[in-house]
């Protein structure tokens, strides 16, 4: 157990019931940290799961939700033990989030209708175009409203049954507290918002409901869709049947206030306090996207930007990348696996910390290499499913250094491709944030996004946290949100002192990254033609 003067008063927090708890469902880990009244980081605890390809679906199962959850506040309450000598029992607050988008789909009596479609199902081209087209709003293929238009084209049976739609997050949340509700940036998600109202755009329901009238008549979208609420409005308590589902020991006790259910990308703006007009971050994980609070709205609909809102219901610029880091940490498992087959069994990190280090070693360029990390489709480039690659000519560099770099750049080419759209458009950004295990590795992957995005890029102390400490910043929110807005409570109540890191664009990254991109967009037709053949 811990003695010092900071873990004094963290067990004094405890103890008033005065920490705040959040609690993260991302693509491979489901994650929970608490958090003191300034988000603090006291303590954590995780679960690692990962999405299944069933009947040409990427789903979760719900038990694996309750189980993963259980399994992470269980490591979560051994945490504060091992810290403090006591079990979590009360909260301040409490606050869910989860990866944004998708299909859950419930009946009046609260059972699922089929099984969870993901963000990361691409099968929805049809109703968002139209949709897209209707609105005069880039409707991406994610959003739960394509998810559930695409399902009346096809004529699905369970449509008619159709008497809840909500996201991952607002699932947990109804579960946990018997409300349906989400908070405006995750909803955003579901269905266009309206930035004066924070609710779902009237105009654009009333335009949905007359489209679908002939094939589902007397469906009014707005009855399915969960209510919407801004980051400090209490969203709901913990009731005695949420806390059992938490926590099967009972250590945690019922009636803690939550705020409302958000999703990654709030959580990621919250964590990098980026929440302002002229900020923006980026999250890296499973997925990249990054987001950049907008000073008015976009000129014109660009399928490559999604507008959606922060918690807070400001409009955002979102460039959403369905395919992240997951192809890097396959290579670093296969690299740390050969470490072990030479007798030198290695941490992961300390493999990925290695590969990073590595790639600063290598040609600006990538040495003539292209990767693609495409695990699944991405839209941005028009392609409906992925294959991963690397490509390279027998003239290229084949070096470690030179393939890591190029697989860090990989990560990072469609976000840049989208970001030369945003840049189009004029949107002006002084700083972008970065969070994510990537970025644990100090300077490296913040280096070379700063040369994908020609931008200053920063990271924080609290970087690596990520999108679970964001949301517990967001619970703690819940006792100030009377007397601040959310930007200035981030600003001068958790991020007055915090350590950040900031780096320019390198010219000679710049520049060799530009290259790169010119070989990774002509490839493009190489990554295509592996879909088609494999």
């Amino acid at each position: 157990m811990i003695t010092d003067g900071r873990s004094a008063q963290a067990r004094a927090d405890l103890a008033a019931g005065r920490a705040a708890l959040g609690i993260e469902l991302g693509s491979t880990r489901i994650k929970a940290v608490l958090v003191a009244p300034d988000g603090t980081p006291l303590a954590s605890g995780s679960h690692d799961w990962e999405n299944q390809f069933v009947e040409r679906m990427w789903t979760y199962s719900l038990d694996a939700v309750w189980s993963g959850l259980q399994a992470c506040v269980g490591a979560l309450q051994a945490d504060v033990e091992r810290q403090y000598g006591a079990p979590l029992t009360e909260l301040s607050g409490l606050g869910v989030s989860a990866m944004m988008h998708g299909y859950l789909a419930f009946d009046a009596d609260g059972e699922l209708l089929v099984p969870f479609r993901t963000w990361r199902n691409t099968t929805t081209g049809p109703a968002a175009a139209e949709l897209s087209a209707l609105f005069g709003h880039n409707i991406p293929l994610r959003w739960s409203v394509a998810h559930f238009y695409q399902a009346i084209l096809d004529d699905e049976p369970h449509v008619p049954q159709v008497a809840m739609l909500t996201t991952l997050a607002g699932y947990v949340h109804w579960r946990l507290t018997g409300r349906s509700v989400l908070g405006v940036g995750d909803a955003s998600g579901m269905f266009p918002v309206d930035p004066a109202t924070r609710g779902y755009d009237a105009r654009m329901l009333a335009q949905f409901d007359e489209l679908v009238g002939q094939r589902r008549p007397g469906l009014h979208l707005a009855e399915l869709l969960p209510d919407v609420l801004v980051a400090g409005q209490e969203a709901g308590r913990l009731t005695e049947e949420g806390a059992a589902l938490l926590d099967p020991t009972g250590s945690l006790r019922a009636g803690a206030p939550l705020c409302p259910p958000e999703g990654d990308a709030g959580t990621g703006m919250v964590a990098t306090n980026a929440v302002a007009p002229r900020t923006g971050n980026v999250s890296v994980g499973t997925s990249i996207f990054a987001m950049v609070v907008l000073e008015h709205p976009l000129e014109r609909v660009h399928h490559e930007l999604d507008v959606v809102t922060t918690p807070a219901g400001d409009l955002v610029a979102m460039v959403h990348c369905n395919n992240g880091a997951s192809e890097l940490g396959a290579w670093a498992e296969v690299f740390g696996r050969f470490a072990a087959a030479l007798g030198h069994p290695t941490e992961p990190d300390a493999v990925f910390g290695a590969l990073l280090g590595e790639a600063l070693e290598g040609e600006a360029d990538g040495g003539g290499l292209v990767a693609y990390n495409y695990l699944s489709g991405e839209p941005i480039t028009g392609l409906d499913e992925g294959r991963p690659l690397v490509v390279r000519t027998p003239d290229s560099r084949l070096t470690l250094a030179n393939f890591v770099r190029t697989q860090v750049y990989a990560a990072f080419g469609t976000l840049s491709l989208g970001m030369r759209v945003l840049a189009g458009e004029g949107v002006a950004l002084d700083t972008l944030f970065a969070h994510g295990g990537m970025f644990r590795t100090a300077g490296v992957a913040q280096r070379l996004l700063a040369a994908a995005v020609g931008a200053p890029v920063a990271v924080a102390r609290t970087a690596s946290e990520g999108g679970p400490w964001g949301m517990a910043v967001l619970a703690a929110y819940l006792d100030a949100a009377g007397e601040l807005d959310l930007p200035t409570f981030l600003s001068t109540r958790v991020f007055g002192s915090a350590e950040v890191d900031v780096v320019e664009p390198d010219p000679g990254d710049v520049a060799g990254y530009a290259t790169f991109l010119e070989r990774y967009t002509a490839g493009l037709a190489a990554e295509r033609a592996a879909t088609e053949a494999l």
